[in-house]
């Protein structure tokens, strides 16, 4: 039997999966494909003027009327005045529209000012080795900024950012951790002074893989053991670097060296325990672990955000402070940014950006054929009356859907607020 078959409008009932074959703008639906609710929507579909639609027959709850069946169906009067139904999904549609608009444009502001961020990495990173204090106070200035927005907004949001280019990923990893750290720390009710030590920290956490050869750190096949030994060294090699500038905080310091310790004595470089690790360094030991799991060196698979999130939940229990990973899987949601997704009404689709206040509702970018992809409608699940039914994996989308969503390989995240 074909997947999509071509119906009849009488033909419809509650439950087909239609596709509309009419532009998106030539509806009052918000999207051209959805899986049919109520009877008024059939009326409305029959007020277009056309005489059949599409049903995937996979995603009906209920097949199509037969045209013996639908010769002999009685419509009950509708309630709704339709002709008012129509003036007034359009009005919705057409708010929806603009507020789609201006959150494309929040989007955008706050991509640049990841844009402008990810420039200041790049810079204060050449300067470390050659200009020390002026990288210190570059990265000061830059922390400062971000905890500003931090704490000076009650509204805020987790988009999600464009792509990383291969050979800078250290800056975005080391970026990526520094905001979902001092978010997570100003969720956990730490003051101005500790966001801040915790934003340095993370800023510079890797810095001793600067020391590390890059056809070490690119090396496709595995590592040997004096190679892994050696690269178990850079927390030491970060800090030793860092001792060069006399401004770097010596409350961050402890980060740079302890970012891979466990509370169980399980990490390096030294093996400590949960006794010699601060707050701040079991914080960014969580934040650090998610987001090598999603961009992982060459040897190891990437595994989607909320797969991570799964793996240290399940797997952590004792290396890792629960406090914190609890607080991160709260704040990022059950669906982080980044996720694709399958929606109660069997569309595909990709969480842009979680509202810290309601988590349990991200918003999604979601795969409408008849819609444009620069006119993709990113929608409240909480406004459409949407739920998400699973995670799934990108490679499993079709090739058309793949290239529509555009699911990003590397995750990266920064702080905006909602409009």
């Amino acid at each position: 039997m074909k997947k999509n078959r071509k119906v009849a409008v009488n033909q419809l009932q509650v439950g087909n999966f239609i596709r509309l074959p009419v532009s998106w703008k030539d509806h009052p639906f918000l999207f051209s494909s959805f899986r049919l609710k109520q009877q008024a929507q059939i009326e409305l579909i029959k007020k277009l003027a056309i005489d059949f639609v599409f049903v995937d027959i996979e995603r009906s709850d209920i097949p199509p009327l037969t045209e013996e069946v639908a010769k002999t169906k009685v419509v009950p009067p509708q309630k709704e005045d339709l002709d008012a139904l129509t003036i007034e999904m359009q009005k919705n549609k057409s708010e929806r529209i603009e507020k789609l608009k201006r959150m494309r444009r929040d989007l955008q502001k706050t991509e640049q000012d990841f844009d402008r961020s990810i420039a200041k990495m790049r810079n204060l990173v050449s300067k470390l080795r050659n200009r020390p204090l002026n990288a210190i106070d570059d990265a000061k200035e830059l922390i400062n900024d971000m905890s500003e927005k931090l704490l000076s907004s009650d509204n805020l949001v987790l988009h999600l950012m464009g792509e990383a280019k291969d050979d800078e990923s250290i800056y975005y990893h080391s970026l990526n951790v520094a905001v979902l750290s001092m978010l997570m720390a100003k969720e956990l009710g730490w003051d101005r002074s500790d966001i801040e030590l915790v934003g340095m920290g993370s800023l510079f956490h890797d810095t001793g893989k600067l020391k590390v050869p890059p056809q070490l750190l690119k090396k496709k096949t595995p590592l040997t053991p004096p190679e892994v030994n050696f690269m178990k060294q850079h927390p030491i090699m970060g800090a030793d670097l860092l001792k060069l500038a006399e401004n770097f905080p010596a409350g961050a310091m402890p980060i740079v060296l302890n970012h891979h310790e466990y509370l169980d004595g399980s990490g390096y470089p030294k093996g400590l325990k949960e006794n010699k690790l601060d707050k701040l360094c079991q914080l960014v030991a969580v934040v650090n672990l998610y987001d090598s799991l999603c961009h992982p060196d060459a040897q190891t698979k990437a595994r989607t955000p909320y797969a991570a999130l799964g793996h240290i939940y399940k797997n952590f229990k004792t290396q890792l402070n629960q406090q914190v990973t609890g607080k991160m899987i709260k704040m990022l949601g059950i669906y982080p940014p980044g996720s694709i997704v399958e929606l109660s009404s069997g569309q595909f689709a990709m969480v842009m950006s979680v509202n810290l206040d309601k988590i349990l509702f991200p918003r999604i970018l979601v795969y409408d054929a008849m819609v444009p992809k620069d006119q993709a409608p990113i929608v409240d699940l909480e406004v459409e009356g949407l739920s998400i039914v699973r995670c799934i994996q990108p490679m499993a989308l079709p090739e058309k859907i793949f290239k529509y969503l555009n699911p990003r390989e590397r995750v990266s995240y920064y702080i905006g607020s909602d409009s």
